[in-house]
C-alpha cells in the first residue's frame, strides 16, 4: 500500500511538472521602431510586467527594428499565428482594418492631449477594438510613435506649393498616399528599414516622419532639411494573435490589459522627454534648417488635404447598427471620430 502510495504520489508530482512547464509560454513581440525608441522601451517594461505578475509563467522577447519583418508582413503574421504580438501603425494595418485609416486623417487632432482623452474614452475603444477579432486579432491597446513632420534632401518647404514633384517615402497606406498627393508631391510607398539609403542614393527626395524618429533613424544625417508639420499623430495598436489571447485566462488577459496601459503611459511620457532633446541638439547642431509653420502656413495644408477626409469618410462607412453602441450604431465612423473630438477639446 505504502509502495502504491509512493508511485502514485511521484506521478502527480512528474506530470505536475510537467503540467507547469507545459502552461509556461515564451512570446514574440514585434516593432519596427528602433532599440532606442520609447515605444520600444516601453515594450520592455511591458514584458518585464508581464513576466513579474504571472510568476514567470509568461515571458516576452523584444523584436525592434523590423528584426521579424515589415509592418506588412508581422500583421499577416499574428493572423497566421507564427507572431504573437506586435506594435502596428494604423496606416499599415488600415490595410487589414479599413477604419483605422481615419485615425491618421492629415490634421485631424487639434491637440495631442484631446487625443489622448479620445484614445482613451472607453466607448470609442470599444467600437474599433470589436473590428478586430474577426481579422484573426484582438487589439488591448496602443503604442504611439509621435507627431508626424517632413524632412528632405532639396529645399525648405513651407507651402504645399514647395512639395510640387517631390518624391516622399510614405508607409503602404491609403490615407498617406493620397494625403500627399493632394499635396502636390509624389508618394512612393516604401518599407521602413529601406528609407537612409533610399534618401542617400536620390531614389526618393524626402520622407515623413516625426523629428523624433528621424533623428534616432540618421535620416537627419542625410536630410539637411525639416518641416515641423505635427500634421498627424501616429497611433499604434498593440495586437495580439486570437488564437493566443483565448488561451490566456481570464486572470492573465487582464494582466495584459493592466501592462497595456501601463506601457502607452511610459511611451508617450518618453516621447515627450526625447523630442525636447533631440529638438534641442538638431537646434544646436546648425547641420538641419528646420521650419516651423505659421499659422496661416498651417493651414494651407489643412485646407488643401479636405479632400481626403470626404473620400475615407465614404470608404470606411458606418459603424453597425449595433445596440451596444448605442446612440452611435449605424453613424459614420468619422462623424463618432469627430463627436467625441468635439466632446473632449
Amino acid at each position: 500500500m505504502k509502495k502504491l502510495a509512493s508511485i502514485v504520489m511521484t506521478c502527480c508530482v512528474l506530470f505536475g511538472a510537467g503540467g507547469a512547464a507545459e502552461a509556461k509560454m515564451n512570446l514574440k513581440y514585434g516593432f519596427i521602431a528602433p532599440p532606442t525608441h520609447p515605444e520600444v522601451i516601453a515594450g520592455k517594461a511591458f514584458a518585464d510586467y508581464v513576466k513579474e505578475k504571472t510568476n514567470g509563467e509568461i515571458t516576452i522577447d523584444i523584436f525592434p527594428l523590423g528584426q521579424l519583418g515589415g509592418e506588412r508582413s508581422m500583421v499577416e503574421q499574428i493572423q497566421g499565428g507564427t507572431l504573437d504580438m506586435m506594435h502596428c501603425t494604423t496606416a499599415v494595418l488600415s490595410n487589414f482594418v479599413p477604419q483605422v485609416a481615419l485615425f491618421d486623417l492629415p490634421f485631424l487632432w487639434p491637440t495631442r492631449e484631446v487625443a489622448y482623452s479620445v484614445l482613451a474614452d472607453p466607448e470609442f475603444f470599444k467600437i474599433f477594438a470589436d473590428i478586430f477579432p474577426a481579422k484573426g486579432m484582438v487589439a488591448i491597446g496602443y503604442g504611439e510613435n509621435e507627431m508626424r513632420d517632413l524632412t528632405n534632401t532639396k529645399k525648405e518647404v513651407k507651402t504645399p506649393a514647395d512639395l510640387k514633384g517631390m518624391k516622399i517615402r510614405v508607409m503602404e497606406a491609403p490615407v498617406y498616399l493620397e494625403t500627399w498627393k493632394q499635396l502636390g508631391a509624389s508618394p512612393v510607398p516604401m518599407p521602413f528599414p529601406e528609407v537612409y539609403n533610399a534618401l542617400q542614393q536620390g531614389v526618393i527626395d524626402a520622407q515623413e516622419n516625426p523629428i523624433l524618429t528621424s533623428s534616432l533613424m540618421k535620416f537627419t544625417e542625410v536630410c539637411p532639411y525639416a518641416t515641423v508639420t505635427n500634421y498627424s499623430l501616429t497611433e499604434m495598436f498593440h495586437l495580439i494573435n486570437i488564437d493566443l489571447w483565448n488561451k490566456l485566462t481570464k486572470e492573465q488577459q487582464q494582466i495584459f490589459r493592466d501592462g497595456a496601459e501601463i506601457k502607452i503611459k511610459m511611451n508617450r511620457e518618453g516621447s515627450k522627454k526625447m523630442i525636447v532633446d533631440i529638438m534641442a541638439k538638431l537646434e544646436a547642431e546648425k547641420k538641419v534648417k528646420i521650419t516651423h509653420l505659421t499659422k496661416e502656413e498651417r493651414n494651407a495644408f489643412y485646407q488643401a488635404v479636405q479632400p481626403v477626409y470626404a473620400t475615407f469618410d465614404k470608404q470606411v462607412g458606418n459603424i453597425p447598427n449595433k445596440p451596444e453602441y448605442g446612440r452611435f450604431a449605424g453613424m459614420s465612423y468619422l462623424k463618432m471620430m469627430q463627436e467625441k473630438i468635439k466632446q473632449y477639446e
